[in-house]
């Protein structure tokens, strides 16, 4: 039986060294987010939102231009999977 994630983990890698990480609910989440923001607009110098839906209360902007890599992978809340 295979397990689910409960959310998913996108590390931000970005010029200078700096790292982000943001969580999204599902990976179609994610997967909307790269293909319809940041994709589009990769080579660009202009901001754009990233989504912290987990944060009330808070936002990040980021210049697509600068992320250099973006790693995701699944977070699991426990180790037994109760459905």
């Amino acid at each position: 039986m295979s397990r689910t994630a409960n959310e998913f983990a996108a590390h931000l890698f970005l010029e200078g060294g700096h790292r982000e990480e943001v969580r999204f609910a599902t990976i179609q989440e994610f997967q909307h987010w790269y293909s319809n923001e940041l994709v589009p607009k990769s080579d660009s110098r202009d901001f754009i939102n990233i989504p912290l839906k987990t944060i009330q209360g808070e936002y990040m902007v980021i210049r697509p231009s600068s992320i250099s890599a973006i790693r995701v992978e699944p977070v699991f809340s426990s180790s037994v999977d109760r459905f």
